[in-house]
């Protein structure tokens, strides 16, 4: 069963350790590098700082008590927009729902915080992530289609 709940920066720990397995695992489908959040850059105030912010929802992804997916809300300079972002779900739980659930929380964060609209950026080439969120709504910002390949994605609210 999947269960999907907030994080506060007690929980940076499991933040630090799922962002870094999706950087590793996924690195072409996030704006960060890897290396970004290693070494000197990776400090317990940084990753508290991360999951401090109050205009951000971080959410896990749990099934059965094992962490296995991420994805954050966070409040645009549009009051009225909501973007996601640094969505990712193990592979060994993709296709079992876990990316579903955790857009469904992000967006009934993002209703509670008065957005009208939910938005996302999907890297050239994932596929997979972008048949998700067309699944769940998403429609291509038209005209939006970055010069590396990168689509912006809209879901009404």
């Amino acid at each position: 069963m999947i269960e999907v709940r907030a994080l506060g920066a007690e929980d940076w720990r499991l933040w630090r350790d799922l962002r870094l397995a999706a950087l590793g695992e996924a690195p072409y489908a996030f704006a960060s590098r890897l290396a970004d959040w290693q070494g000197p850059s990776g400090t317990e105030e940084r990753w508290r700082a991360r999951l401090s912010g109050s205009n951000t929802h971080d959410l896990v992804a749990e099934d059965r008590g094992t962490p296995v997916g991420m994805a954050s809300g966070i409040e645009t300079a549009d009051p009225a927009a909501v973007a996601l972002i640094a969505m990712w779900v193990a592979p060994q739980a993709r296709g079992r729902g876990v990316g579903d659930a955790l857009i469904a929380a992000v967006e009934q964060w993002a209703r509670r915080s008065g957005a009208r609209s939910l938005l996302l950026s999907v890297a050239a080439g994932n596929t997979a992530a972008a048949a998700l969120y067309r699944r769940n709504g998403f429609r291509d910002l038209q005209g939006t289609q970055d010069a590396d390949g990168t689509r912006q994605l809209e879901k009404a609210l």
